[in-house]
């Protein structure tokens, strides 16, 4: 079992919304690597955006009750995520997945629960793939 479980915002959308094409995906990995699940406010910006007003209830749950828990700090580790962004912008790379990457080579023994394939491409110190777990 990984030490460090990350969490996207697809994860996070797909576990709130029954409607999301994931959830029974999603319901099933929290199971699996129950919470707290390490992510970051770009993360949650993106979940809370995409839930939209009917799902801020649920979110904002996860966080209270501390399952979800914002543990990246930007303004102490910038220029690596900004990098990242630059070396992925033909992907494109978000200001989320960014720092998700980076989250990955900072903690201890890490998997990050994502419905987003673009996480098969991205590299955490350059060269090695980022441990996650998603649909399919």
């Amino acid at each position: 079992m990984a030490a460090s479980v990350l969490a996207d915002a697809g994860f996070l959308v797909a576990l709130l919304s029954r409607q999301d094409a994931y959830h029974a995906w999603a319901a099933a990995q929290a199971e699996l690597f129950p919470p707290p699940w390490n992510t970051c406010d770009a993360v949650l910006s993106e979940a809370f955006h995409l839930l939209g007003v009917p799902g801020r209830g649920a979110l904002s749950a996860l966080l209270r009750r501390r399952a979800a828990i914002p543990a990246y700090d930007l303004r102490e580790d910038l220029e690596r995520p900004l990098k990242l962004m630059d070396k992925y912008a033909s992907v494109p790379m978000s200001l989320a997945d960014a720092c998700l990457v980076r989250m990955s080579e900072t903690l201890a023994d890490p998997v990050l629960l994502s419905t987003d394939s673009d996480f098969r491409i991205y590299r955490r110190h350059s060269r090695q793939s980022i441990p996650c777990v998603l649909p399919g």
